[in-house]
């Protein structure tokens, strides 16, 4: 069969079998099938999409498209972590030092910018001499002499997801619960780790934009993980608004440390700290209800501080940056975006505030652009929060000016104030186990 009648099966609703998907795949990661033919295909899933077993062949194939890490060789029990991403969302650069110093073995393949979110390896970049691009057994040394440690991919690891994800980011396919299952469970089950905690993110700033959705999603990535021997479990968390007060990437490693420091936003605090007790449980390293004391301990006596400066280091990064935050990437110009009139923001729409931070040049709308790494939004005045006419919610941070006007478009879009205090909705909404 043709890939073009692979294609056209797809198109017409018809399930493919085992042999389509791994030609697929094969075919992607030897770059024989078109990015054009292979985008086609992608936007066929996305409309028509798969059954559970079209989606376990997804997986296992791109799995199979490379190697898988071995970890058994180091001590202690190894817990990763994967969030099917959002905006502002800097969670696993707190968490990863943060179960690392409760004693847990964080291995961590992260991925870039995706769409309007942020990708955790351009942000770890914003610290200068930061490697993301270890070889294995440089990830094994890091692991072995901090705890934790946050890499790329490697090319030997799940090659096709590599070539897949930087087209779904171009071509408007990203939002498909089998691409992203697929995608992030054959990188989780290559990294070699004995337990995974997901967050999967729901709202206006997720791909999953319902709660139903996220459960779905959530459900088919335990169910993954579970049939392949991996202990797995999710926490599906809400994306309505940005998680903390930055978004960008060096603006996001500061607010990451101030969060180390003791000194983070609540949210940002409260869902680290909830992601990181349930990997200590994963691991046995504590019990149900002792998890989230040996946790904060952990961030209150410094110790997750200490680790993160430990990681830093073992990646080749220039550890300074977490007392001296100067020596981050910079913007050299501010914008306001202020507020109409009198009121409680009702919404800040996370979507469109990502939307900005990549006009500012912060992320990606084409596979190859330069990302400015200075650049960004801080979030003034969060939902619920109380404002007043002419009083900053949003500030643009930037480089160059010639997006500011699409990007203040974007912000001033976001901002909803109500005449009385909102209802919103619980960080964290359930548990998928």
């Amino acid at each position: 069969m043709s890939f073009v009648d692979v294609i056209a099966k797809k198109r017409d609703g018809r399930a493919l079998s085992r042999e389509d998907i791994e030609g697929f795949v094969n075919g992607v990661t030897a770059a024989e099938i078109p990015e054009y033919q292979a985008a086609a295909l992608l936007m066929a899933i996305v409309i028509r999409g798969m059954s559970d077993q079209e989606t376990a062949w997804l997986t296992d194939a791109m799995l199979r498209s490379g190697d898988r890490v071995d970890l058994s060789d180091l001590p202690g029990v190894k817990v990763g972590k994967h969030s099917t991403g959002g905006v502002g969302d800097k969670v696993s650069i707190v968490l990863a030092p943060l179960a690392a110093a409760c004693g847990v073995v964080v291995p961590k393949m992260s991925g870039r910018g995706l769409g309007h979110t942020g990708g955790t390896l351009d942000k770890l970049e914003a610290i200068p001499g930061y490697r993301t691009d270890l070889t294995i057994d440089e990830f094994k040394q890091v692991l072995r002499r901090v705890g934790a440690s946050i890499v790329g991919p490697t090319s030997a690891l799940a090659p096709a997801d590599k070539r897949l994800y930087a087209l779904r980011d171009v071509t408007a396919t990203v939002a498909s619960i089998p691409l992203i299952a697929a995608s992030v469970m054959s990188k989780k089950l290559a990294e070699g780790g004995d337990g995974l905690v997901l967050d999967v993110k729901c709202g206006d700033g997720a791909f999953m934009k319902s709660e139903p959705e996220a459960r779905e999603l959530a459900r088919t990535l335990v169910a993954i993980g579970t049939q392949a021997g991996l202990r797995t479990e999710a926490l599906i968390t809400t994306m309505d608004a940005p998680l903390g007060r930055a978004i960008g990437n060096a603006v996001e490693i500061v607010e990451c440390l101030e969060t180390l420091k003791g000194r983070g936003p609540d949210d940002l605090v409260a869902l680290s700290t909830a992601l990181a007790a349930r990997m200590l449980v994963l691991a046995g390293r504590a019990g149900e209800a002792e998890a989230d004391r040996v946790v904060q301990r952990a961030l209150a006596s410094g110790a997750a501080l200490d680790k993160m400066r430990a990681l830093i280091e073992a990646h080749g990064g220039d550890s300074r940056v977490v007392d001296d935050y100067g020596r981050l990437p910079q913007a050299a110009r501010r914008c306001a975006i202020r507020a109409a009139h009198d009121g409680y923001i009702e919404r800040l729409r996370a979507e469109l505030v990502g939307r900005a931070s990549m006009a500012l040049g912060a992320g990606r709308r084409r596979m190859n652009d330069a990302i400015d790494r200075g650049a960004g939004v801080l979030v003034m005045k969060k939902p619920g929060e109380a404002v007043h006419a002419g009083e900053t919610v949003l500030e643009l941070l930037y480089n160059d000016a010639r997006e500011l006007a699409e990007a203040s478009a974007f912000a001033h879009e976001a901002i909803h104030v109500s005449a009385a205090p909102p209802v919103l909705p619980p960080l964290i909404r359930g548990r998928v186990a």
